[in-house]
Protein backbone atom coordinates (compact mmCIF):
# COMPACT_ATOMS: atom_id res chain seq x y z
CA UNK A 1 0.00 0.00 0.00
CA UNK A 2 0.90 3.39 -0.78
CA UNK A 3 -0.16 6.37 0.87
CA UNK A 4 -0.42 9.29 -1.05
CA UNK A 5 0.75 12.46 0.58
CA UNK A 6 -1.30 15.58 -0.73
CA UNK A 7 0.49 17.64 1.54
CA UNK A 8 4.20 17.03 0.44
CA UNK A 9 2.70 16.81 -3.52
CA UNK A 10 1.13 20.53 -2.67
CA UNK A 11 4.64 21.07 -1.25
CA UNK A 12 6.50 20.39 -4.42
CA UNK A 13 3.79 22.26 -6.56
CA UNK A 14 4.00 25.18 -4.17
CA UNK A 15 7.93 25.47 -4.78
CA UNK A 16 6.96 25.23 -9.02
CA UNK A 17 4.67 28.10 -8.36
CA UNK A 18 7.08 30.06 -6.25
CA UNK A 19 9.49 29.87 -9.17
CA UNK A 20 7.49 30.58 -11.64
CA UNK A 21 5.82 34.02 -10.12
CA UNK A 22 9.43 35.12 -9.56
CA UNK A 23 10.13 34.77 -13.15
CA UNK A 24 7.13 36.44 -13.98
CA UNK A 25 8.43 39.29 -11.81
CA UNK A 26 11.89 39.27 -12.95
CA UNK A 27 10.56 39.85 -16.58
CA UNK A 28 7.82 42.74 -15.64
CA UNK A 29 5.33 40.72 -15.25
CA UNK A 30 2.19 41.34 -12.70
CA UNK A 31 2.22 39.44 -9.22
CA UNK A 32 -0.70 37.33 -8.86
CA UNK A 33 -3.43 38.58 -6.40
CA UNK A 34 -6.53 35.99 -4.79
CA UNK A 35 -9.22 37.73 -3.24
CA UNK A 36 -11.54 35.81 -1.04
CA UNK A 37 -14.72 36.34 0.99
CA UNK A 38 -15.49 35.40 4.18
CA UNK A 39 -19.17 35.94 5.58
CA UNK A 40 -19.43 35.20 9.55
CA UNK A 41 -17.14 33.54 11.74
CA UNK A 42 -17.65 29.35 10.88
CA UNK A 43 -14.56 27.84 12.34
CA UNK A 44 -14.02 25.19 9.02
CA UNK A 45 -14.07 27.94 6.70
CA UNK A 46 -11.96 30.05 8.70
CA UNK A 47 -9.14 27.31 8.96
CA UNK A 48 -9.66 26.90 5.12
CA UNK A 49 -9.44 30.49 4.28
CA UNK A 50 -6.23 31.02 6.40
CA UNK A 51 -4.66 28.09 4.87
CA UNK A 52 -5.46 29.89 1.43
CA UNK A 53 -4.08 33.15 2.41
CA UNK A 54 -0.88 31.67 4.18
CA UNK A 55 0.03 29.48 0.31
CA UNK A 56 -0.59 32.59 -1.30
CA UNK A 57 2.43 34.15 0.68
CA UNK A 58 4.21 31.27 0.09
CA UNK A 59 4.47 31.09 -3.36
CA UNK A 60 4.72 34.73 -3.96
CA UNK A 61 1.02 35.70 -4.53
CA UNK A 62 -0.74 38.69 -3.23
CA UNK A 63 -4.15 38.35 -1.17
CA UNK A 64 -6.99 39.70 0.16
CA UNK A 65 -9.62 39.08 2.61
CA UNK A 66 -12.80 40.75 3.46
CA UNK A 67 -14.16 39.58 6.24
CA UNK A 68 -18.15 40.57 7.01
CA UNK A 69 -20.87 39.44 9.68
CA UNK A 70 -23.19 36.98 9.06
CA UNK A 71 -26.16 39.71 9.39
CA UNK A 72 -24.60 41.04 5.83
CA UNK A 73 -27.52 41.49 3.59
CA UNK A 74 -27.26 39.79 0.03
CA UNK A 75 -27.59 43.37 -1.98
CA UNK A 76 -24.44 44.40 -0.03
CA UNK A 77 -22.51 41.13 -0.51
CA UNK A 78 -23.05 41.03 -4.20
CA UNK A 79 -22.27 44.90 -4.40
CA UNK A 80 -18.81 44.08 -2.68
CA UNK A 81 -18.69 41.14 -5.74
CA UNK A 82 -19.64 43.59 -8.25
CA UNK A 83 -16.35 45.94 -6.59
CA UNK A 84 -13.89 43.60 -6.91
CA UNK A 85 -14.77 42.26 -10.30
CA UNK A 86 -13.99 45.75 -11.24
CA UNK A 87 -10.51 45.76 -9.67
CA UNK A 88 -8.24 45.15 -12.38
CA UNK A 89 -5.49 44.09 -10.06
CA UNK A 90 -7.11 41.02 -8.61
CA UNK A 91 -7.05 38.07 -10.67
CA UNK A 92 -9.44 35.31 -9.08
CA UNK A 93 -12.19 35.72 -6.46
CA UNK A 94 -13.52 32.85 -4.19
CA UNK A 95 -16.31 33.56 -1.74
CA UNK A 96 -16.06 30.80 0.83
CA UNK A 97 -19.16 28.50 1.42
CA UNK A 98 -21.32 28.05 3.15
CA UNK A 99 -23.46 31.33 3.05
CA UNK A 100 -26.13 32.56 5.83
CA UNK A 101 -29.38 30.81 4.67
CA UNK A 102 -30.73 34.52 3.77
CA UNK A 103 -27.87 34.77 1.03
CA UNK A 104 -28.65 33.14 -2.09
CA UNK A 105 -25.18 31.05 -2.89
CA UNK A 106 -26.81 30.81 -6.98
CA UNK A 107 -26.57 34.75 -7.12
CA UNK A 108 -23.64 35.04 -5.62
CA UNK A 109 -21.70 32.23 -7.76
CA UNK A 110 -23.29 33.79 -10.95
CA UNK A 111 -22.29 37.40 -9.90
CA UNK A 112 -18.32 36.64 -9.61
CA UNK A 113 -17.02 37.51 -13.51
CA UNK A 114 -16.43 34.14 -15.09
CA UNK A 115 -12.44 35.09 -15.79
CA UNK A 116 -11.96 35.61 -11.90
CA UNK A 117 -13.78 32.70 -11.07
CA UNK A 118 -11.14 30.29 -9.91
CA UNK A 119 -12.83 28.46 -8.55
CA UNK A 120 -14.38 26.93 -11.31
CA UNK A 121 -18.48 27.14 -9.87
CA UNK A 122 -19.99 29.93 -12.31
CA UNK A 123 -22.15 28.08 -15.17
CA UNK A 124 -20.11 29.19 -18.03
CA UNK A 125 -17.11 27.48 -16.62
CA UNK A 126 -19.05 24.23 -15.30
CA UNK A 127 -20.14 24.05 -18.85
CA UNK A 128 -17.28 24.84 -20.96
CA UNK A 129 -15.79 22.13 -18.24
CA UNK A 130 -18.37 19.64 -19.81
CA UNK A 131 -17.71 20.46 -23.37
CA UNK A 132 -13.78 19.44 -22.93
CA UNK A 133 -13.08 23.64 -23.19
CA UNK A 134 -10.72 25.83 -21.78
CA UNK A 135 -11.58 26.65 -18.29
CA UNK A 136 -11.04 26.67 -14.65
CA UNK A 137 -11.21 23.52 -13.15
CA UNK A 138 -13.14 23.44 -9.62
CA UNK A 139 -10.42 23.25 -6.75
CA UNK A 140 -11.09 20.12 -5.52
CA UNK A 141 -11.14 17.86 -8.67
CA UNK A 142 -8.47 19.52 -10.21
CA UNK A 143 -6.67 18.61 -6.74
CA UNK A 144 -7.08 15.28 -7.10
CA UNK A 145 -6.55 14.63 -11.07
CA UNK A 146 -3.21 16.17 -9.96
CA UNK A 147 -2.34 13.80 -7.44
CA UNK A 148 -3.35 10.72 -9.92
CA UNK A 149 -0.76 12.33 -12.54
CA UNK A 150 2.29 12.53 -9.98
CA UNK A 151 2.06 9.53 -9.01
CA UNK A 152 1.31 7.92 -11.86
CA UNK A 153 -1.08 5.95 -11.14
CA UNK A 154 -2.70 4.32 -14.39
CA UNK A 155 -6.07 5.09 -15.68
CA UNK A 156 -6.68 4.28 -19.05
CA UNK A 157 -9.27 1.47 -19.31
CA UNK A 158 -9.91 1.48 -15.49
CA UNK A 159 -13.91 1.33 -14.02
CA UNK A 160 -13.83 4.21 -11.31
CA UNK A 161 -16.19 4.46 -9.10
CA UNK A 162 -17.40 8.24 -7.91
CA UNK A 163 -19.64 8.32 -4.45
CA UNK A 164 -21.24 11.33 -4.39
CA UNK A 165 -22.45 14.08 -7.49
CA UNK A 166 -22.10 17.40 -6.03
CA UNK A 167 -21.19 20.25 -8.38
CA UNK A 168 -18.28 21.14 -6.78
CA UNK A 169 -16.89 17.55 -6.46
CA UNK A 170 -18.69 14.52 -7.79
CA UNK A 171 -19.94 15.40 -11.11
CA UNK A 172 -17.05 17.49 -11.88
CA UNK A 173 -14.15 14.53 -11.21
CA UNK A 174 -16.47 12.44 -12.97
CA UNK A 175 -16.07 14.36 -16.38
CA UNK A 176 -12.60 15.22 -16.00
CA UNK A 177 -11.62 11.17 -15.56
CA UNK A 178 -14.28 10.03 -18.44
CA UNK A 179 -11.91 12.38 -20.74
CA UNK A 180 -9.85 11.49 -23.18
CA UNK A 181 -6.54 12.19 -21.84
CA UNK A 182 -4.37 11.61 -18.92
CA UNK A 183 -5.85 11.25 -16.45
CA UNK A 184 -8.56 10.22 -17.75
CA UNK A 185 -10.62 7.31 -20.06
CA UNK A 186 -11.90 5.63 -17.24
CA UNK A 187 -15.25 4.02 -17.37
CA UNK A 188 -17.04 5.93 -14.83
CA UNK A 189 -19.73 5.01 -12.54
CA UNK A 190 -21.10 8.18 -10.59
CA UNK A 191 -23.31 6.65 -7.52
CA UNK A 192 -25.54 8.53 -4.91
CA UNK A 193 -28.34 8.12 -2.39
CA UNK A 194 -30.52 6.54 -4.37
CA UNK A 195 -28.01 3.65 -5.92
CA UNK A 196 -29.68 0.23 -5.00
CA UNK A 197 -26.62 -1.97 -3.38
CA UNK A 198 -24.10 0.40 -3.59
CA UNK A 199 -21.78 -2.64 -2.65
CA UNK A 200 -22.02 -4.28 -5.73
CA UNK A 201 -20.72 -1.17 -7.72
CA UNK A 202 -17.84 -0.30 -4.86
CA UNK A 203 -16.69 -3.81 -5.29
CA UNK A 204 -16.22 -3.06 -9.08
CA UNK A 205 -13.75 -0.13 -8.53
CA UNK A 206 -10.55 0.21 -9.39
CA UNK A 207 -10.62 3.90 -8.32
CA UNK A 208 -13.16 4.90 -5.94
CA UNK A 209 -13.25 8.30 -4.92
CA UNK A 210 -15.35 8.85 -1.92
CA UNK A 211 -17.12 12.11 -1.51
CA UNK A 212 -20.29 11.84 0.47
CA UNK A 213 -19.32 13.57 3.46
CA UNK A 214 -20.22 10.81 5.53
CA UNK A 215 -17.41 9.75 8.04
CA UNK A 216 -16.53 5.98 7.84
CA UNK A 217 -18.75 5.28 5.27
CA UNK A 218 -16.99 2.81 3.25
CA UNK A 219 -15.63 0.17 4.98
CA UNK A 220 -13.00 -2.82 3.61
CA UNK A 221 -16.06 -5.10 2.44
CA UNK A 222 -16.71 -2.53 -0.19
CA UNK A 223 -14.00 -3.12 -1.94
CA UNK A 224 -11.63 -5.11 -3.94
CA UNK A 225 -8.32 -5.64 -3.31
CA UNK A 226 -5.79 -3.56 -5.23
CA UNK A 227 -8.29 -0.49 -5.48
CA UNK A 228 -6.91 2.95 -5.19
CA UNK A 229 -8.79 5.41 -2.94
CA UNK A 230 -9.41 8.98 -3.05
CA UNK A 231 -11.23 10.04 0.27
CA UNK A 232 -12.54 13.63 -0.40
CA UNK A 233 -14.25 13.83 2.84
CA UNK A 234 -13.86 15.82 5.33
CA UNK A 235 -15.56 15.81 8.85
CA UNK A 236 -14.91 17.27 12.14
CA UNK A 237 -16.07 14.56 14.78
CA UNK A 238 -15.93 15.01 18.96
CA UNK A 239 -12.72 13.80 20.25
CA UNK A 240 -12.69 14.17 24.61
CA UNK A 241 -9.35 14.65 25.99
CA UNK A 242 -7.32 15.73 22.51
CA UNK A 243 -5.92 19.39 22.48
CA UNK A 244 -8.61 20.55 19.60
CA UNK A 245 -11.33 18.41 21.03
CA UNK A 246 -11.98 17.25 17.71
CA UNK A 247 -10.74 15.28 14.94
CA UNK A 248 -10.97 15.08 11.17
CA UNK A 249 -12.00 11.90 9.42
CA UNK A 250 -12.62 11.02 5.70
CA UNK A 251 -15.49 9.58 3.92
CA UNK A 252 -13.41 6.02 4.12
CA UNK A 253 -12.55 3.36 7.28
CA UNK A 254 -8.86 4.23 6.91
CA UNK A 255 -7.86 1.40 9.23
CA UNK A 256 -9.98 -1.02 7.50
CA UNK A 257 -9.68 0.05 4.10
CA UNK A 258 -5.95 0.60 3.80
CA UNK A 259 -4.56 -2.87 3.55
CA UNK A 260 -6.53 -3.72 0.63
CA UNK A 261 -5.36 -1.08 -1.44
CA UNK A 262 -2.57 -0.10 -3.45
CA UNK A 263 -2.83 3.32 -2.96
CA UNK A 264 -4.81 5.62 -0.66
CA UNK A 265 -5.27 8.93 0.80
CA UNK A 266 -5.12 9.39 4.10
CA UNK A 267 -7.57 12.39 5.85
CA UNK A 268 -6.00 14.40 6.47
CA UNK A 269 -2.82 15.57 4.22
CA UNK A 270 -4.76 13.81 1.22
CA UNK A 271 -6.88 16.04 -1.22
CA UNK A 272 -7.25 19.08 1.22
CA UNK A 273 -3.84 20.53 0.42
CA UNK A 274 -4.45 19.93 -3.46
CA UNK A 275 -7.29 21.77 -3.48
CA UNK A 276 -5.31 25.03 -2.04
CA UNK A 277 -2.87 24.61 -4.18
CA UNK A 278 -5.24 23.62 -7.53
CA UNK A 279 -6.67 27.34 -6.53
CA UNK A 280 -3.20 29.20 -6.63
CA UNK A 281 -2.37 27.32 -9.61
CA UNK A 282 -6.09 28.95 -11.48
CA UNK A 283 -5.33 32.41 -10.29
CA UNK A 284 -2.01 32.35 -11.87
CA UNK A 285 -4.18 31.10 -15.55
CA UNK A 286 -6.72 33.61 -15.00
CA UNK A 287 -3.12 36.49 -14.53
CA UNK A 288 -2.23 34.40 -17.99
CA UNK A 289 -5.42 34.29 -19.63
CA UNK A 290 -5.62 38.32 -19.18
CA UNK A 291 -2.47 38.80 -20.25
CA UNK A 292 -2.92 37.01 -23.30
CA UNK A 293 -5.71 38.78 -24.25
CA UNK A 294 -4.38 42.46 -23.52
CA UNK A 295 -1.79 40.98 -26.21
CA UNK A 296 -3.91 40.08 -28.68
CA UNK A 297 -6.30 43.43 -27.90
CA UNK A 298 -3.61 46.06 -26.78
CA UNK A 299 -5.08 49.34 -25.00
CA UNK A 300 -4.40 51.83 -27.42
Amino acid sequence: MILIDGKQTSEAIKAELAAEVENLVRNGGKIPHLAAILVGNDGASETYIASKVKACKKVGFHSSLFRFPDTISETELLAKVTEINNDADIDGLIVQLPLPKHISEKKVTETILPEKDVDGFHPLNVGKLALNLPTFVSATPFGIMQLLERYKIETAGKHCVVLGRSNIVGSPVSILLSRNTYPGNCTVTLCHSKTKNLEFYTKQADILVAALGKPGFVKANMVKEGVVVIDVGITRVEAPGTEKGYRIIGDVDFDEVAPKCSYITPVPGGVGPMTIVALLKNTLLSLKNKQELLTKNPIT
